[in-house]
């Protein structure tokens, strides 16, 4: 039996599943990939190289596509993404950052729903332990903020992260040598507020999350939480968050 012939002979419903099921594959398997380099060369070395691969990727990756579904490429982008316009650009970097928020949402569930509360958030807190570095050092290479751009840079690199996309957060100077990021809306503890549960606790998740954001942007950035859920909290915010460089 030719294996080919199996593949040449998938309907038009199969052909459309595998289409998907390839990309997935595809992710799942750079993931891996990452995953196994973090734990055979340590974080700093392995986000180092993450970069250096997907700089290798993008540009394959995106000609292939390209020349397969007949789309131009120019710079490494898809010249169709020039054809939109700035609203409809920014509807698109939306729905992206709400997928990758059901994407963490769904996670933190399944783990949930098959072991415990505990184990969720154990594996939660330790992914933002990772993403958020990650997240800083795209936004730095992205906007070629400076290692030691200071609060600056930092209020910067805050403004384009995916969540702000999706939650109201402001910024206060505070001093000099300070300032607060409040939280005003969030949509995962606005959803919850809706069906009447309690905040949910994520004081050690986000804790984890702006420490290693911060330190990332600028090494000499502290940071320190002013109250986080289960803290109390006054109306206006959910959550705030001090910087400051000594």
């Amino acid at each position: 039996m030719d294996l080919q012939d199996v593949f040449l002979k998938l309907d038009r419903t199969a052909l459309e599943r595998y289409a998907l099921s390839a990309l997935h594959r595809l992710v799942v398997h750079y993931g891996l990939w990452f995953r196994e380099t973090i734990h055979q060369m340590g974080e700093t070395e392995a986000f180092r190289m993450q970069e250096q691969v997907w700089d290798a990727l993008w540009g394959n990756h995106i000609k292939r596509l390209g020349k397969t579904l007949d789309f131009e490429v120019k710079d490494d982008l898809p010249t169709w993404l020039g054809t939109l316009d700035d609203d409809r650009l920014r509807s698109l970097i939306t729905a992206l950052s709400v997928n990758w928020l059901a994407n963490d949402g769904i996670w933190f569930q399944a783990v949930e729903n098959k072991s415990s509360m505990v184990e969720a958030k154990l594996a939660n807190d330790t992914c933002w332990g990772r993403f958020s570095p990650i997240e800083a050092r795209e936004i730095a290479r992205m906007l070629e903020l400076p290692a030691d751009g200071g609060l600056e840079a930092l209020k910067t690199a805050l403004a384009h992260r995916l969540y702000a996309r999706l939650n109201r957060m402001t910024v206060e100077d505070e001093s000099d040598n300070s300032i607060i990021l409040y939280v005003n809306d969030c949509r995962v503890q606005d959803a919850r507020k809706k069906k009447g549960l309690a905040d949910y606790p994520c004081k050690s998740g986000g804790s984890i999350e702006y420490t290693y954001f911060a330190r990332t942007v600028d090494a000499r950035i502290q940071t320190e939480c002013i109250a986080c859920p289960p803290d109390a909290h006054p109306g206006e915010w959910y959550c705030a968050w001090r910087f400051r460089i000594e």
